[in-house]
């Protein structure tokens, strides 16, 4: 608005009008217009990064840019500024704009990341452990989850509760409670447990493109088609549509991301349910038994032996799991809630509520698959060909799996994509191929801001999950590793050390003897399910071959070919288009791209 000095504002109606944040200039010869714009409470409060002439700038709030970067030339300006004065009503205590979340607000942002794919694979976790453990375990988990999210909304603020300094991330949490070694090692997990999440969806994905093409091949042959294909196509062109994704900056922070994903989260897991019960329903029946699957009995992959029974039932814990891994975002949830009251509070309360919820949806998903299916409950309800009719219905339902997947995978990566970015331009910030970005006219589409390093590496990342999906395109057991490695690290050890250390809680004391009881106890059952599902992929491997015929060899070929092909091209383009098209460095005041 003056000299190239963006101010974007997000207050809350009752509390920020225009009038409140009308800010005289008297160096301006007319009076400022500012436009209040209320829109979606963004995941992140924070201005993204840049890289302007080799060097990160990480950009700050608002209250920065006033107080720092559009600097008043006289005392008048400075005096008719008054930033302080509208301070308690538009800003929050750590300088940023007031938070606006409330209860409901986190509730349904907890609610939309539990409830995932990993909902499909329940009524498969149950089978193996039967009515009673099945149930029993998942309570189990519902309830250790709750606990530690409770000790884990206690360190958004380190030292007091209420008035100390604010932790913006999980990783910011840990480095400002635990710091040293720790910090690393929660990096390390992380990123880990992101990129084999990437490779999950690629899994699940493929998985759900290929049911709808066996739904209808079935339907159309009445059943006289065994409708056999492989897995590779889908998976190679769910990753070309994750190269052109990835390639969009920030995709995660797209508003209307988090409509699209519980929507369709909540439509395939509804349909799930539905069926489920109607197919109880019709034969009158509850199939199962007490004690999970029987030695014996024949399933798709072979018939199930004592020791078999004994992988599947551990590979289950992990499936249980991975369907309540949610600790990662729950200090970025934590973030948009505002106040008094004390956001811990809140959080705890939304917490609960939550969590109930999604207990009691997993029970009934997860038990009435069990019931409509009995032993034979596939591992993905929805594309484990347990349903055959309405095939529209499974289309839709499966159709919604993919859109939310695409998203979704976005999601988890666009975390990793920063961190190697942002890392690679503090080791080389002259290197033009890290840092340099141009820009590039796209018809109907604006300027795209190309920069060659992300184009690379995000393409190679893609690839990389991608030819890994290939190669162990196992739903059940990856989605068992990836809930065994992250469940006690993420959800259990690193929250309650924190709480520890926040709390001040003494060696050897009741309290300190009971959470490291807790965290043993979670940790031997990480131990159990990542042994189980590790197994489950030797024992795949042994009658799996990635690319059995010479047909699917060739296209799988092809494709990858293509693939790499596609990026080459892209590559070039893009360094002719850069070579004639550089980019005008922008004002070091002023953010090149706001959000």
């Amino acid at each position: 608005l003056n000299n190239d000095h963006y101010i974007i504002f997000q207050p809350q109606k009752e509390l920020c009008s225009s009038k409140t944040l009308f800010f005289s200039f008297p160096s301006l010869t007319h009076s400022l217009v500012l436009s209040v714009f209320t829109a979606m409470l963004p995941r992140s409060r924070t201005l993204p990064s840049r890289i302007h002439q080799g060097i990160i700038e990480e950009r700050h709030d608002v209250r920065h840019y006033l107080e720092v970067e559009v600097r008043p030339n006289t005392q008048t300006e400075t005096e008719a500024m008054n930033i302080q004065s509208n301070y308690s009503k538009c800003f929050d205590d750590d300088g940023r704009l007031k938070r606006t979340g409330t209860f409901w607000t986190a509730t349904a942002h907890i609610i939309t990341a539990v409830i995932g794919s990993g909902v499909l694979s329940l009524a498969w976790a149950v089978a193996q452990l039967g009515w009673v453990a099945g149930p029993a375990v998942m309570f189990l988990f519902a309830v250790v989850n709750l606990y530690t999210s409770n000790l884990l909304t206690q360190c958004y603020r380190t030292g007091d509760s209420v008035t100390g300094q604010r932790n913006y991330t999980y990783m910011e949490a840990v480095k400002s409670i635990l710091g040293g070694k720790k910090v690393k090692l929660c990096g390390l997990i992380q990123y880990v447990n992101l990129f084999g999440i990437a490779v999950g969806y690629t899994i699940a994905a493929s998985v759900s493109m290929m049911a709808i093409k066996r739904s209808n091949c079935y339907h159309s042959s009445h059943g006289k088609d065994p409708c056999h294909m492989s897995s590779n196509g889908y998976m190679i062109t769910f990753g070309i549509i994750e190269v052109i994704f990835s390639q969009i900056p920030d995709f995660d922070q797209v508003w209307w991301l988090s409509i699209v994903a519980a929507i369709m989260s909540f439509t395939y897991s509804s349909v799930g349910l539905s069926l489920g019960v109607a197919k109880v329903a019709e034969s009158k029946t509850f199939k199962g038994s007490l004690m999970g699957i029987s030695i014996g009995t024949v399933t798709q992959a072979g018939t199930v032996t004592s020791t078999q029974k004994i992988w599947r039932s551990l590979q289950a814990l992990g499936a249980m799991a991975f369907a309540y891994s949610f600790s990662i975002i729950l200090i970025e949830i934590q973030d948009t809630i505002r106040s008094p009251p004390a956001e811990h509070k809140t959080m705890r309360k939304a917490t609960t509520l939550s969590i109930t919820v999604t207990t009691v949806f997993y029970l009934l998903c997860g038990c009435m698959g069990y019931a409509a299916f009995g032993d034979n409950a596939p591992g993905n309800l929805l594309t484990g060909f347990g349903f055959y009719n309405p095939y529209w219905l499974l289309d839709i339902a499966n159709l919604a799996i993919v859109v939310h997947l695409v998203g979704a995978y976005q999601v988890f990566s666009q975390p990793l994509f920063a961190f190697v970015e942002k890392w690679s331009a503090r080791k080389w910030p002259k290197n033009n191929f890290v840092t340099a970005e141009y820009e590039i006219a796209i018809p109907l589409y604006g300027v795209y801001q190309l920069n060659l390093f992300r184009l690379v590496w995000r393409t190679i990342f893609v690839l990389l999950t991608t030819l890994i999906a290939m190669l162990m395109p196992f739903f059940n057991d990856v989605v068992g590793i990836l809930g065994a490695f992250g469940f006690w690290p993420l959800t259990v050890y690193f929250p309650i050390d924190m709480y520890i250390s926040q709390k001040k809680i003494g060696r050897w004391t009741s309290r300190w003897l009971g959470l490291q009881l807790l965290s043993v106890s979670c940790l031997i059952i990480s131990l159990l399910a990542a042994i189980g599902s590790i197994a489950g992929v030797v024992l795949d491997l042994k009658t799996y071959k990635p690319f059995k015929t010479k047909f699917a060899s060739a296209a799988a070929l092809a494709s990858v070919v293509g693939l790499i092909t596609l990026f080459g091209l892209s590559a070039f383009l893009s360094l002719k288009t850069a070579q004639a098209v550089p980019m005008a460095c922008p004002a070091a005041s002023s953010p090149s791209f706001v959000r």
